[in-house]
């Protein structure tokens, strides 16, 4: 899968995106990860890439122009469109069922801006999807396209050492992460739970889907109003909410 990002700030990805899991699998020949600086394709002899809006007011707007031409120094010569990201406040806040459907295209561009924003034009021609991280301002669209990446990449056959592990984490099957251990089975006179000890594949994976099912009714109950919930996953939540 290919990632270009056009940012005024390409240094920034190498140092969080070149490590760990996902610079291994970059390593690999598993990802393609380009960091695109918008500057180069200013006209300006200082490399300048915002003006004033014409609106008024305070703070200063990254143009059109340069914007475009780094979008065409990805884009010119290929027989698709890459899918192509605006990180934006404005946009609908990313979640894992985003990053599923993300994981399916070959090719993503992500932009970041910076400033008070971006020519609208620019972003009228080129961009196919706008995408938040929730719901506040943040100085420029770098950190979260370092998220949008990180999370997506993961998806990707072959990033992870096991393809099926991110199918048990949190939020993948509508439920958060039930709680995990490892040794020593007794630190601080806190022991593993028994269940983890038996050897009982069935009972060990009923226990997971309970404790999901109370680490979610505890932390995020908001995500327990679904209609996938099963008629047993009812009947345990009712138990579960007459003991905490």
């Amino acid at each position: 899968m290919r990632f270009d990002v056009l940012t005024l700030f390409p240094e920034m990805f190498g140092a969080v995106l070149g490590n760990s899991i996902i610079g291994r699998a970059e390593k690999a020949g598993l990802l393609e990860l380009n960091y695109i600086d918008i500057r180069d394709f200013s006209t300006d002899k200082h490399r300048k890439v915002d003006d004033t809006p014409y609106s008024g007011g305070g703070g200063m707007l990254m143009s059109a122009e340069p914007i475009y031409q780094a979008y065409m120094s990805v884009a010119e010569g290929l027989d698709y469109k890459p899918y192509t990201i605006f990180m934006s406040p404005q946009g609908s806040v990313f979640n894992q069922d985003k990053a599923i459907e993300l994981s399916k295209h070959n090719h993503i561009i992500l932009l970041c801006g910076h400033y008070e924003g971006i020519d609208q034009r620019v972003l009228d021609e080129i961009v196919d999807a706008e995408i938040s991280l929730g719901d506040f301002v943040m100085t420029g669209g770098e950190i979260p396209a370092m998220a949008v990446i990180d999370t997506v990449a993961r998806l990707i056959p072959g990033v992870l050492s096991n393809d099926g592990s991110f199918q048990n984490e949190s939020h993948f099957q509508g439920l958060l992460e039930h709680p995990q251990y490892t040794k020593p089975r007794v630190w601080h006179d806190m022991e593993v739970p028994e269940v983890l000890l038996s050897g009982n594949h069935e009972l060990i994976e009923k226990w997971k889907h309970e404790q999901s099912l109370l680490t979610t009714l505890k932390k995020r109950p908001d995500m327990l109003e679904n209609e996938w919930l099963t008629d047993e996953d009812l009947k345990i939540l009712d138990t579960m909410k007459g003991e905490i």
